[in-house]
């Protein structure tokens, strides 16, 4: 582990974040306990970003140990809720109706409320999940009938372009559908989010308006193919 390497990253991106008035989620899918712990208790980062159940769990000890804020990130089947219900901050990957059900019964179990992110599929691929941003009013309006979950933003993951600058109008959208969907339909929102922005791309992100960026190979480098 290059701990200068990690920290010098870090400190650059959260420059370039704390300009924007942005939060900043550090991804920690396929990364060793130990670059996490550093990242953690040596360079101040305070919110993690998890894409797979089977690693958070993993991770979870040095996370909880070190007072990690914890979003759970990636794509999540309905039969894996149970197994973080208790263990994370927020769900940033609400995507339909029978996950906001399944997060909802988790939840009555354990007395407690869930915050979440609405995923929009903002370039409308088949092949990612998401909402479309023609479903998404209505998707929200059916969030309200929801007793224990607390919708807080919007997420997406912006697609590939061939040329950099045309992500820029995805999160453009995204913006305005925060701001004349999302706060429309919950202006009561606590400290309302819109995540988008990841290693590649993350300043066209912010410059369009995200208050958190996802950033993994811009602050521990390359992603191995397994965690350490």
């Amino acid at each position: 582990m290059d701990e200068k390497f990690i920290s010098d990253n870090i400190l650059s991106v959260r420059h370039i974040a704390d300009e924007h008035g942005a939060a900043l989620c550090a991804v920690i899918k396929n990364r060793s306990n130990d670059e996490i712990d550093f990242a953690l208790r040596k360079c101040g980062v305070k919110i993690v970003g998890e894409n797979r159940v089977q690693e958070l769990l993993a991770h979870y000890d040095t996370l909880k140990a070190a007072g990690a804020d914890i979003h759970f990130i990636g794509h999540l089947q309905k039969n894996k809720v149970k197994y973080i219900a208790d263990k994370v901050s927020i769900i940033e990957s609400l995507d339909s109706i029978s996950l906001a059900a399944e997060i909802e019964r988790q939840m009555e179990k354990i007395d407690g409320k869930m915050d979440v992110l609405i995923e929009v599929n903002i370039g409308e691929e088949p092949q990612k999940s998401g909402v479309y941003p023609s479903e998404l009013g209505d998707f929200l309006d059916e969030l309200k009938s929801f007793h224990r979950i607390v919708p807080c933003g919007l997420m997406t993951v912006a697609p590939k372009c061939e040329n950099a600058g045309d992500v820029d109008k995805y999160f453009k959208a995204m913006r305005t559908f925060f701001d004349d969907v999302f706060m429309k339909k919950f202006p009561d929102a606590p400290s309302p989010v819109l995540s988008m922005g990841m290693s590649g791309d993350f300043e066209a992100a912010l410059d369009a308006g995200a208050t958190e960026i996802r950033l993994g190979t811009k602050i521990f480098g390359e992603r191995p193919t397994a965690a350490k």
